[in-house]
């Protein structure tokens, strides 16, 4: 990240007339290793370089060496970091997964419905909140766009949300104690969201955003969950004109085969 904010830093740098020292860096592997220790000094140099030959700078420069100054100043143990140059708004997202333990980006939250699985809600949420905190929010919106909900089914994340009103919220857990029947068949449900956000991430590029900023994390967000309800509606679309086409297929057979007198 030290060299990616110096070769970042540097082309801008020649566009303002910034004179900067050229940094090479070697190409043998054990060259390299000896090499990657000194890329903090080079930032260093480099920031140091900027500040000296151009006082004056314009907004993208003053922004790109403030998001540097911090990548070259943050410790490892420090609070809200930068993980990515071009991308300050990244954050690392605790997975408490053995095969995944982190996350690089910004958190998702996605409402669906019990039944059929239908995304009402899919909204990019920055500075890494905690997860009940978000679904007051949540359920607002989903009473402002389609109605209010009787029921909401959360998973153990959303446990000590503080959240107020009509809607009964149900925290899953492991066991069903003294759980009603139907009602822990329903809290079993949540679990088909998961699924769905698999194939959010896989095939509809929730995984990877391209497109800039945070308001670009929301933009991405919220068309990979119409995307896949638009992606059901043409499957279902097409299993009814299939069902449509059988139907006058079979109409047609049977009118050939009418016996005449």
């Amino acid at each position: 990240m030290w060299h990616r904010s110096s070769a970042k830093l540097q082309p801008i740098s020649k566009t303002t007339d910034c004179p900067t020292k050229s940094i090479y860096h070697a190409k043998q592997i054990k060259r390299a290793k000896r090499c990657t220790r000194k890329l903090k000094t080079y930032l260093g140099r480099v920031i140091r370089d900027i500040e000296r030959n151009c006082p004056e700078s314009d907004h993208a420069m003053d922004q790109l060496l403030d998001i540097s100054t911090q990548i070259f100043r943050q410790k490892r143990n420090d609070k809200n970091k930068v993980y990515s140059a071009h991308a300050p708004e990244v954050y690392c997202i605790s997975k408490g997964k053995a095969h995944k333990r982190y996350e690089f980006g910004c958190k998702v939250s996605v409402v669906a419905t019990s039944r059929g699985g239908w995304f009402l809600r899919a909204m990019a949420v920055h500075d890494n909140p905690y997860d009940g905190h978000t679904l007051s929010v949540a359920l607002a919106q989903i009473e402002r766009i389609a109605q209010k909900p009787e029921h909401a089914c959360v998973d153990m994340g959303y446990r000590g949300n503080g959240c107020d009103g009509d809607v009964d919220i149900h925290v899953d857990k492991r066991r069903r104690g003294r759980t009603a029947k139907c009602l822990w068949r329903w809290m079993k449900r949540r679990a088909a969201i998961e699924p769905g956000i698999g194939h959010l991430k896989r095939e509809h590029r929730m995984d990877r955003n391209r497109l800039k900023g945070k308001a670009g994390d929301c933009i991405n967000a919220i068309l990979s969950a119409a995307g896949m309800n638009f992606a059901k509606l043409l499957k279902w679309a097409a299993d009814f004109l299939r069902l449509i086409f059988n139907w006058l297929f079979g109409c047609q057979r049977a009118f050939l085969v009418l016996p005449t007198n």
